[in-house]
């Protein structure tokens, strides 16, 4: 950013009644100190992105009886990032997953899920949601991630350990575009979703991978 300072030349006789030494600077440097004052909070300003539903999605996997590793999918994750390149830390992001776009392994086993020993809900309206309440930055890729997990009507504090994949314009829609990957662990009984534990591992490992693109 270019500051450019005009300065005004003023007959001998005439400038010590126009101008003080302070009033010349104040009149000089005013224009500079606006400008510097926009371009700042121009950098400081967080960038809003849209999660990308078609690219979006949470995996989880637990052990079935300790025979197997059962794992699952949902789709269409939806939801906004708040990326602040300047103070990583005032970053923020919710999302919305939406079970109807859950699979498992089975359709049975799908079906179970939403009955009332698990769910208990209509599976084309259940949700679960994030809210980030606190980002803490670990270099220049990686931070983790705390806030408001909210699944079957409970709510709990959970941490992402959350890695960026990448920040550039998209290949195909030439939009600024960013990418990550992270992971969690929840204890399933903690949200009223018990049933069977031990023996189907109430621990679930959570991964989860998002592509956003610069809100419009």
């Amino acid at each position: 950013m270019e500051t450019f300072v005009v300065i005004v030349a003023f007959r001998d006789d005439k400038a010590d009644d126009l101008f003080n030494q302070e009033s010349f600077m104040k009149f000089a440097l005013a224009p500079a100190a606006a400008l510097l004052l926009t371009g700042t909070a121009a950098l400081a300003a967080p960038v809003a992105y849209d999660l990308d539903p078609s690219h979006s999605q949470v995996v989880f996997e637990y052990s079935h009886l300790g025979f197997s590793t059962s794992t699952g999918i949902i789709n269409g994750v939806t939801g906004k990032l708040m990326l602040d390149a300047e103070n990583p830390a005032e970053s923020s992001v919710e999302a919305t997953i939406p079970l109807s776009g859950l699979t498992s392994v089975a359709t049975k086993l799908d079906e179970h899920l939403f009955s009332a020993d698990f769910l208990n809900a209509d599976k084309a309206s259940a949700v679960a949601t994030f809210k980030s309440t606190k980002v803490e930055p670990n270099g220049d890729k990686e931070a983790k991630v705390t806030g408001d997990f909210t699944l079957n009507g409970v709510t709990k504090e959970i941490v992402l350990d959350v890695e960026l994949n990448q920040m550039a314009a998209h290949p195909m829609t030439g939009k600024e575009a960013a990418g990550f990957d992270a992971e969690t662990t929840i204890k399933r009984s903690e949200f009223n979703l018990g049933k069977f534990a031990p023996a189907v591992e109430d621990e679930v490992e959570i991964s989860i991978t998002l592509e956003a693109t610069k809100a419009e």
